[in-house]
């Protein structure tokens, strides 16, 4: 069982839920990635995603698109992205999540960026627009190199299929929460409540995380009563962009902001 799979199940023997928090490489500016990891950390993660930027992110809201167009303008490459994974596991054993698109991945070489992953320490890899009936050759690499492999369903997922995907699944199953854009504002919705009553009863291999829309140590509450935990990221995003604005402040402020960040949301 891989580092991430030890993790959330672990947790979920203590009634506890899991805190997974995205981030964009390269973002604000590609010498403060590292720093802001280590601050996630620190702040009580349980895992981390760490983006590989790409100029076409499929359903991401403004500011993930934003922190992309910006990583990639600042020259972020997929070498780099393993470079700063490689950085931040020399010094931690925190669960470390590749979240990124089919088309860099080929363009890099599916198997060599495998093998280049678990050199680096990371533990899955998330591939939003990476399709089940497509995947053999990433799930085949992705085994042969220990490494997780995450889909997600959405709330129009049929039972069947997220049967299927449980099934294929290792590390956890992402459960989008709605039918939209990352970042967007969901609510108390009875509507997602009843999809994730529904999707906890069909997933029995992999534990359950839900992402998209949730911004405060409320969503993460609510969100994670019938889930193992919550992931977010455009919420951190946002408050990247906020902190890296202020001229006045210091690296040294700004992680303590985002380790303050991070606890605020899970523990309130």
């Amino acid at each position: 069982m891989s580092r991430l799979g030890k993790r959330l199940r672990s947790i979920r023997r203590t009634a506890d839920k899991a805190l997974g928090i995205f981030v964009t490489n390269g973002f604000p500016d590609p010498g403060a990635t590292l720093p802001i990891l280590h601050a996630i950390d620190a702040g009580g993660a349980d895992f981390i995603e760490l983006g590989m930027p790409f100029s076409d992110p499929l359903a991401e809201g403004i500011p993930i698109q934003r922190a992309s167009e910006r990583s990639l303008a600042n020259g972020t490459t997929m070498r780099d992205t393993l470079d700063v994974a490689a950085a931040f596991r020399r010094n931690s054993d925190t669960p470390l999540v590749l979240m990124g698109y089919v088309n860099p991945i080929l363009r890099f070489g599916v198997s060599d960026f495998f093998k280049a992953s678990r050199r680096s320490g990371v533990d899955a890899v998330i591939i939003p627009d990476l399709p089940p009936e497509e995947a053999s050759l990433m799930s085949e690499e992705a085994r042969s190199n220990e490494i997780d492999l995450v889909f997600l369903i959405a709330p129009t997922s049929p039972d069947d299929r997220i049967r299927e995907i449980d099934e294929l699944a290792q590390g956890f199953v992402y459960a989008v929460s709605i039918t939209g854009l990352t970042g967007t504002r969901i609510g108390a919705s009875l509507e997602v409540s009843n999809y994730l009553k529904r999707a906890r009863k069909l997933v029995r291999r992999n534990p359950l995380l839900v992402g998209f829309g949730i911004s405060s140590h409320e969503d993460f509450r609510r969100l994670s009563e019938h889930t193992d935990g919550c992931i977010v990221g455009s919420a951190l995003i946002r408050e990247l962009d906020a902190l890296w604005k202020d001229d006045g402040a210091s690296l040294s402020q700004r992680t303590d902001r985002v380790r303050s960040f991070v606890y605020e949301l899970k523990n309130g």
